[in-house]
């Protein structure tokens, strides 16, 4: 099992910075990626940036140029980083940990864990 605990939501205006973390525990050994999602009401959750355990990077194309994902190893901590925030950033953001477990070079089992998602509100 992987818990996931999100922090750093809240109201910016347009134009305007925030900073969202997310702290893993239990096996987090098994995780082989870390992301950020979010989502609107009456829409499906989407992809905002991830990040793997070699430090590679993917971000929705709304988002580039404007977020930076990060990652602390030893925290066992993914960043958000959201600058030149847009109202249509508004959403809940959920942090997300993707666990692949291998034996030799099996993969036995995955599973993707979730924090309890935060609050970004982006006025205008």
């Amino acid at each position: 099992q992987v818990q996931l605990v999100e922090s750093g939501g809240g109201l910016a205006q347009a134009g305007g910075s925030l900073r969202l973390s997310c702290a893993a525990s239990g096996k987090v050994f098994s995780i082989n990626a870390m992301g950020w999602y979010r989502q609107v009401p009456g829409k499906q959750r989407e992809l905002v940036a991830s990040i793997t355990n070699g430090g590679s990077t993917n971000y929705a194309d709304s988002v580039k140029g404007r977020f930076t994902i990060s990652r602390d190893n030893e925290k066992n901590t993914v960043y958000l980083q959201m600058n030149s925030l847009q109202p249509e950033d508004t959403a809940v953001y959920y942090c997300n940990a993707h666990q692949r477990i291998v034996v030799i070079t099996t993969i036995v089992d995955e599973n993707d864990y979730w924090g309890q998602g935060t609050q970004v509100t982006v006025s205008s």
